[in-house]
C-alpha cells in the first residue's frame, strides 16, 4: 500500500492530526472499539490508518482487510447500479414507477384534516422514478413505523421470508404518507430502487451488483454476506453504553450477515472494507471511472450529485420532522441516493459547495469532493450513528492539512 501524503497535496504531519483525534477522542477512552479512515488526493492514497480493536472480546487489532457492515452506505451503490440502467434508456427519471412495479398504480394519500381525521385521497400524480431515488415517494411511512429498524432508516432486520418483490407488493397495499415530491422521509424508498433494478434488469439485486459494479471495480469483499473462510475479518458491531462505553449490539459469529439472507437490500443490506468502497468513491471522483473500468458516465455521475430538491431547496424545508437519517439539515440538499453540500456558511462544516456524501447506521462515513479532487471513507461500527459526528470533525482536520 504505496501511502504518499505529499504527492496528494497534504502536509503531512497536519495529516497525522486525524489518527491523534480519533485515539485521543474515541479509542483510548473506549467510546468505540477501533476505526479506520482512507483519503484520496489527485489520484494517491494520502492516508489510510487502522486503529483500536475490530473485536474487543476476542482481543482482535482492526487489521486493513477488516469486514464492516456499511448499512446505508448501500444506497449509493444502489443508485449507481440504477443509473447504470438510465444510461441505457430504460427510463426517465419522471417515469412511473408502476410501469415496472404494477402494484404501485393508483396509489392513495392518507391525510389528517384539521380536526385530526385521517381521509384517504388519490394521489395527485404517481410515484416516480425520481421520487424513490430521493426518499420524496411517500411509501412506507406507516410500514417504517411499525418495522424493526435501525435507528438511521435502515430497514433490516426484517421477516426471513421476505424478498424485494414481496417488500414491494406488501408497500403498495398501503397509502402513501404524502403527496410524491412534496416531503421527504428516510425510509425504504432505496429498497424500491433495488427492486426497480431486478425488474428491469431480469437479474438477481446481488447478480447485477456484482457484475456491473463489483467485479468490474475490484470490490472482492463486498457483498450481503460474510461467507465462512472470511469470519475471521468480520468486525463486532458495538452500541453506546453507559457503563462500559460500548456494548455487543451484534457478534459477528452469530450475526445475520453470517448467512445468505432473501432480501436484498438495496438501502441496508451490505458489508464491504474501507478499501473496497474507497474503491467505489473514488470511481465516483473520477466521473464514473477507475483503471479503466466505466462505470458510469461523467455528466451521470454529476447529474445523480445535483441538488434535485424542488427550487434547489434545502432538506430541512421538506423532511418530515425526524427524518434526516444521516444528512443534517441545513445548507444540504440532495441528489440520486446522495446528500450535496449547498454552502460552507449554511452547514456551518468546512468543505465545498457540491461536496456529496452519505453514511451508515454504524456511523460509517464517506464523502467525495470534486473540486479538491478528494475522497475520503471512514469506518467504524457503533450504533446509533448519531452518536459522534465523525464527518464534521474529520472534515476540519482534512480541510486543515491540504498543502497546496
Amino acid at each position: 500500500m504505496n501511502i504518499d501524503a505529499t504527492a496528494a497535496g497534504f502536509d503531512p504531519g497536519r495529516l497525522a492530526r486525524i489518527a491523534e483525534h480519533l485515539d485521543r477522542s474515541y479509542v483510548a477512552p473506549g467510546k468505540i472499539a477501533g476505526c479506520q479512515i482512507a483519503i484520496v488526493r489527485h489520484g494517491a492514497l494520502a492516508c489510510f490508518s487502522s486503529l483500536g480493536s475490530m473485536d474487543l472480546e476476542r482481543g482482535k487489532a482492526m487489521a486493513d482487510d477488516t469486514i464492516f457492515r456499511i448499512y446505508s452506505m448501500t444506497k449509493p451503490i444502489t443508485g449507481v447500479a440504477l443509473m447504470s440502467l438510465y444510461e441505457q434508456g430504460y427510463f426517465k427519471l419522471a417515469d412511473p414507477i408502476h410501469r415496472f412495479i404494477p402494484a404501485f398504480r393508483d396509489m392513495e394519500v392518507e391525510e389528517t384534516g384539521p380536526d385530526g381525521a385521517t381521509r384517504l385521497v388519490a394521489a395527485n400524480r404517481p410515484v416516480s422514478m425520481r421520487d424513490v431515488m430521493m426518499h420524496m415517494s411517500g411509501i412506507g411511512l406507516d410500514w417504517f413505523e411499525r418495522r424493526p429498524k435501525l435507528n438511521d432508516g435502515d430497514p433490516l432486520p426484517a421477516p426471513p421470508d421476505m424478498t424485494l418483490a414481496s417488500m414491494c407488493d406488501d408497500l403498495a397495499t398501503r397509502p402513501l404518507g404524502f403527496q410524491p415530491g412534496s416531503r421527504w422521509f428516510y425510509s425504504v424508498s432505496t429498497d424500491i430502487c433495488a427492486r426497480l433494478v431486478e425488474v428491469i434488469s431480469g437479474q438477481r439485486f446481488d447478480d447485477y451488483l456484482a457484475a456491473t459494479i463489483f467485479e468490474p471495480l475490484g470490490m472482492v469483499d463486498t457483498g450481503f454476506h460474510v461467507p465462512d473462510e472470511k469470519v475471521d475479518r468480520f468486525a463486532t458491531n458495538y452500541v453506546r453504553s453507559r457503563r462500559t462505553g460500548v456494548a455487543v449490539y451484534d457478534d459477528p459469529m452469530t450475526s445475520p450477515y453470517r448467512r445468505p439472507r432473501e432480501l436484498l437490500s438495496g438501502g441496508g443490506g451490505l458489508v464491504s472494507t474501507t478499501s473496497d468502497y474507497l474503491r467505489f468513491v473514488t470511481m465516483l471522483l473520477n466521473g464514473g471511472a477507475l483503471d479503466g473500468a466505466r462505470i458510469l458516465g461523467r455528466r451521470t455521475i454529476e447529474f445523480m450529485t445535483t441538488n434535485h430538491l424542488p427550487g434547489g431547496g434545502q432538506l430541512g424545508d421538506f423532511a418530515v420532522p425526524g427524518s434526516y437519517g444521516e444528512a443534517g439539515t441545513d445548507g444540504v440538499g440532495f441528489g440520486l441516493t446522495m446528500a450535496v453540500s449547498i454552502g460552507e456558511a449554511l452547514t456551518q462544516v468546512v468543505g465545498t459547495r457540491g461536496d456529496f456524501y452519505w453514511g451508515g447506521a454504524a456511523s460509517t462515513v464517506f464523502w467525495v469532493d470534486p473540486t479538491e479532487d478528494l475522497a475520503v471513507v471512514f469506518m467504524t461500527q457503533l450504533v446509533p450513528s448519531g452518536s459522534f459526528d465523525f464527518r464534521g470533525q474529520l472534515k476540519s482536520i482534512v480541510y486543515g492539512a491540504i498543502a497546496d
